[in-house]
């Protein structure tokens, strides 16, 4: 059964709006888990724009399943990373103009520098995902450089509508199956809500699905803990389809 990793960036967002100390993402974090998350990601920006360095470490006090940190391959990135130690590291690319992630890494063009940061951390016993966009090339490369994992970014289906999406999807399910006969842990996220879930749930090649803005805009309507068992119910009747 495929896992859901909620991510409560945007609860922060709703925060940092009034530099408040509510709403908590530490708070959501743990209603999230109690209404069957498997997992709580966070994406600790270099601008600190939503999650803030004071979330990411109370939340690796408190967070009982798996906590996923997204982050840039930056120096300051790998030090809060070596000193918090979360389950695992998912490196993502960062633009400060960027309203949400745009794309995947390059991995077969920074490969050598990623197979050293990648290192770093799985040294320290953290697991590492890569954000991939859909594409068996950029899981060879990922392979090549030793990461645990890919999360393939799936904001182009998402985005998009009839023979394009369809197009989209069978690049997604080409880099899952790629990914799994490599053994990599397969990962996919971005743009995906409750409109659009079942097609990539049904997908069994991968494990994991990181699902955040649609989760929590659902909530502002009825509540965090309907919001996750909603998703979790549609993953699994993706599964079954």
């Amino acid at each position: 059964m495929a896992k859901l990793s909620v991510n409560v960036d945007h609860v922060a967002t709703v925060r940092q709006a009034r530099l408040s100390i509510e709403p908590d993402p530490v708070v959501a974090a743990a209603k999230a888990e109690l209404c069957g998350a498997d997992g709580i990601t966070v994406h600790l920006r270099e601008d600190r724009r939503h999650i803030q360095d004071r979330d990411v470490y109370i939340l690796r006090k408190t967070v009982k399943t798996e906590l996923n940190l997204e982050m840039a391959a930056t120096k300051e990135m790998l030090d809060v990373a070596l000193e918090v130690k979360p389950d695992m590291v998912t490196i993502v690319p960062e633009k400060r103009q960027e309203l949400t992630t745009e794309g995947g890494l390059d991995v077969k063009t920074h490969g050598d520098a990623l197979k050293k940061y990648v290192s770093h951390l799985k040294d320290a016993g953290i697991r590492v995902n890569l954000f991939i966009d859909p594409s068996p090339e950029a899981v060879k490369s990922c392979h090549r450089i030793g990461s645990d994992g890919v999360e393939i970014h799936t904001g182009a289906y998402a985005g998009t509508k009839g023979p394009v999406r369809e197009s989209e999807l069978k690049r997604i399910y080409d880099t899952a199956v790629l990914s799994r006969r490599l053994g990599l842990k397969t990962h996919a996220g971005h743009g995906l809500d409750y409109n659009n879930i079942l097609q990539v749930a049904s997908i069994s090649e991968i494990d994991e699905f990181a699902i955040g803005y649609s989760i929590i805009s659902r909530a502002l309507y009825v509540g965090i803990e309907d919001a996750v068992r909603e998703m979790k119910r549609l993953i699994t009747a993706g599964r079954g389809r």
